[in-house]
């Protein structure tokens, strides 16, 4: 130990007297920083400066005229670009864009066609043509700038998809918004025919009393019959105006989407299961299928295959069911087809539930299982695969369509409201015709008044019929609910449907510019890069080597590296915090940690060069190379190719970089602890092998040296 000192002291002595020594040391001790500070800088804030990348822009949109008024979106583009300044958009012409993307003038160009605002309008007729945004870009010119301009063109295209949005929104809603003030307008009407229909049907058991004893007094008779005929006017008055209403409210109806959204979702969660167990299914009938199967393995898949068929036949018939009653609402039964598809597969399903069950019989009586049965059950179930996958690719293309189709003639059907008040309106001459009857039967006597009490009882019914039809409607809607839903605001409706989603960042551990996130990076590589210096530049060799051991020579050189590595990491690190002012939040860690990685580094590239020579330095830099492509220091680890990814638990960058990472962002002691134990381990590991094998594979390296020397080509 005491030579080891004597080495190194010797070594300080010897720097400090000599001003050449100490200006060359000096440098080495500042020199690996710049590369370090460098880098930070030069990519301090790369994506806060887009502004400075061309992209060409080129509108030749002829515009279109949409419901008798011209617009011109790409125009509108073009105004918008103008006013954005977070990349450099240069507007030119298509040709002058195309000729300097292809040589560099532009690292991108984005053209609006000239048929741009004229597929956009298609929105309005019965054939869609989504309109196209044509971007090109170089890639050639630069690797991370295709990135940023692709961001921008993405950004583009979702602007103007959320201003169509909220725009087409906006006049929809306007349109409901008009029609709920309407409703709410005349809703007193509506009621007030309602109300006049209760008290009809509350009277009815008045007026057949009446009509009863017209039939002994006719002079009674005849006064209530002029009441009720004064009355009627009033009555017929409101129903119609009631109808007019109601005709309104089943307009409204018809317009809404909502009862299209009801079905389709079941029909497809279903379709979605039956596959989903197709494929079991099938999975199993392979299992079946294999050569030289057990009966007992037989047996047991059988009772899976039962398990799974039983469930599939119960959810098929499910399906049939639900498509049954929607093409029972259709007049042109438009869902047959796929009825008689479901209905189909549903046999294959029961036919191959009875072969599995034939299956299972013979593996119980110790029988192998029979080749035709099996060939049989393996058909029918590739079948129902087919026709299942057939049915779910036809899902949007044919199922939709004729659901839709069929709840549209549902709709159609069940315009309750104004049935209801249009039959109250037939009625009403049938009141007034036996009113007229009863007025001609004190006329013409007791035979008159005998028709009327006939027909009393179906006049009766009908107004039973009316008034329970409006209860029943009451009950399952609330129209004053269906008005306030209606007027709802229709900017902040549009405003919703055009994002109907915000996304919420939290970010943890924030580091405010790309250079400062960078830093532990560039620091841990600078430091590396400074242990590569001093080996390059200071021998490792002891001129009076032989009078000391080999471990005394390998360790008190290893001294003099390591005072001036640390104070090359007291520098870096320092300049970091206050000379370029990187972003740390843990600035003490920070420095002490620097030191840790230099102390470690300097250790290993010594190491190398000392046992192996200008091999040890040649070591030492692919080592270098690998850990810029495997420490997951630039791109995460995950996405790198295999090799480096396997490589990476393995060296020192790994650690250092994680370190170094923590208290720029915000230590968590725990991840600080694991990285320092295992670059202390690495260190150890390393003096342990310099200070036992020093003295063997030096001299190994030594004759390779000594014979490359020969050649006059190296020193």
């Amino acid at each position: 130990m005491k030579n080891t000192v004597y080495i190194y002291t010797r070594d300080l002595k010897r720097i400090f007297t000599n001003w050449a020594m100490i200006i060359i040391v000096l440098t080495l001790m500042i020199l690996p920083s710049f590369y370090a500070w460098f880098n930070i800088k030069a990519s301090w804030d790369p994506y806060g400066r887009t502004e400075g990348i061309a992209i060409a822009v080129t509108s030749e949109d002829e515009g279109s005229t949409i419901r008798g008024q011209h617009v011109n979106v790409g125009k509108d583009i073009i105004a918008t670009l103008k006013k954005n300044k977070t990349l450099g958009w240069t507007f030119v012409s298509k040709e002058k864009a195309d000729h300097g993307v292809k040589h560099g003038d532009y690292y991108a160009s984005i053209v609006i066609p000239k048929d741009f605002s004229q597929k956009l309008g298609t929105v309005l007729q019965d054939r869609l043509e989504k309109p196209v945004i044509i971007y090109k870009v170089n890639e050639k010119i630069n690797a991370v700038a295709p990135k940023i301009t692709s961001k921008g063109a993405s950004s583009l295209t979702q602007q103007i998809s959320e201003k169509f949005v909220k725009t087409a929104n906006g006049a929809i809603f306007s349109v409901f918004n008009e029609l709920g003030i309407t409703l709410q307008r005349d809703l007193p009407t509506i009621q007030q025919v309602e109300q006049r229909i209760f008290e009809l049907e509350n009277r009815l058991p008045e007026i057949k009393k009446v009509i009863n004893e017209a039939n002994d007094t006719t002079q009674k008779a005849g006064a209530i019959v002029s009441k009720a005929q004064a009355a009627l006017p009033e009555v017929e008055r409101l129903t119609a105006d009631g109808a007019q209403m109601t005709q309104q409210l089943n307009t409204f109806l018809t317009k809404s989407d909502e009862v299209l959204k009801n079905a389709e979702p079941t029909i497809n969660e279903t379709l979605q299961r039956v596959q989903q167990r197709a494929l079991r299914v099938q999975e199993l009938k392979n299992q079946l299928m294999e050569k030289d199967i057990a009966p007992a393995e037989v047996s047991a898949a059988a009772e899976q295959l039962k398990g799974q068929l039983t469930k599939q036949i119960a959810d098929t018939g499910e399906f049939l069911t639900l498509l049954t009653d929607l093409n029972a609402l259709s007049q042109q039964k438009v869902l047959s087809p796929v009825i008689n598809d479901v209905k189909d597969v549903n046999t294959l399903l029961q036919q191959q539930l009875s072969d599995v069950n034939s299956l299972q019989q013979q593996t119980k009586n110790g029988d192998v299982p029979n080749q035709s049965v099996l060939d049989k059950f393996s058909s029918r179930t590739d079948q129902a695969v087919s026709r299942l996958n057939a049915l779910t690719n036809s899902y949007s293309s044919t199922i939709v369509p004729a659901v839709e189709q069929a709840i549209k003639e549902a709709k159609d059907k069940t315009a309750s409201a104004n049935s209801l008040l249009d039959e109250a309106n037939k009625s009403i001459p049938d009141v007034s015709n036996v009113l007229s009857k009863t007025a001609s039967g004190i006329l013409l006597g007791q035979q008159e008044l005998g028709k009327i009490a006939k027909d009393f009882p179906r006049i009766e019914q009908n107004l039973h019929n009316i008034a329970d039809k409006i209860r029943e409607f009451q009950q399952k809607e609330n129209i004053e609910d269906i008005i306030n839903l209606l007027k709802n605001d229709v900017q902040k409706e549009s405003d919703f449907f055009a994002k109907p989603v915000l996304l919420k960042e939290e970010r943890l551990y924030p580091i405010p510019n790309y250079g400062s996130a960078m830093s532990p990076f560039y620091t841990t590589l600078c430091l590396w890069v400074g242990a590569l210096l001093l080996v390059s530049i200071l021998s490792v060799e002891v001129a009076d080597e032989e009078r000391f051991k080999s471990y005394e020579v390998y360790l008190g050189r290893l001294l003099t590296f390591l005072s001036i590595a640390l104070v090359q990491a007291f520098i870096v690190t320092l300049g970091d915090l206050f000379l370029i002012n990187t972003y740390v939040v843990d600035k003490v860690p920070f420095i002490f940690l620097g030191l840790l990685c230099s102390f470690v580094f300097m250790t290993i590239v010594y190491t190398l060069v000392a046992i192996f020579g200008n091999a040890g330095k040649a070591m030492a830099i692919v080592l270098l190379v690998l850990q810029l492509s495997a420490a997951g220091g630039t791109f995460p680890i995950q996405v790198v190719p295999a090799f480096f990814q396997a490589i990476n638990p393995f060296l020192p960058f790994t650690y250092a970089i994680s370190m170094m990472r923590e208290v720029v962002g915000g230590m968590l002691a725990d991840i600080v602890r694991k990285d320092v134990t295992v670059l202390l381990c690495i260190w150890l590991g390393v003096l342990l092998v310099g200070i036992f094998l020093h003295k063997p594979l030096s001299k190994t390296s030594a004759k390779l040296t000594k014979k490359a020397r020969e050649s006059k080509l190296i020193h």
